[in-house]
């Protein structure tokens, strides 16, 4: 293998160890954003544990280019249910955090 080949292998490794690293860090984060909105409301976060849904490419907004992270994760309002959220991170930033909150239907 030549060296331009051995350059590119190891930039590629690289790439995929930080992008490994990056990814575990911003799922912590999510975590902690997800429990925090459950226990803002008293909900319940089922698990303990999100999962990320899409991963994009996007500006913030200085307009610089960053990783848009969505990530889902299940919580419950009488323990008896499991009930969608999610929480969207932007680079290392939390940028917003949804739990769906069920209504009550009419008679």
């Amino acid at each position: 293998m030549d060296n331009i080949g051995i350059l590119v292998a190891l930039i590629s490794l690289g790439l995929l160890v930080w992008f490994w690293a990056d990814s575990l860090r911003a799922r912590e984060l999510a975590l902690r954003a997800g429990a925090g909105a459950c226990q803002r409301i008293n909900m319940q976060l089922l698990d303990e544990t999100v999962a990320m849904r899409r991963l994009r490419i996007a500006r913030d907004e200085n307009q610089r280019v960053c990783l848009l992270r969505e990530f889902g994760f299940e919580y419950s309002d009488t323990g008896d249910n499991r009930l969608p959220g999610y929480v969207y991170l932007m680079g290392d930033r939390v940028v917003d955090a949804n739990l769906v909150i069920p209504y009550a239907k009419e008679a």
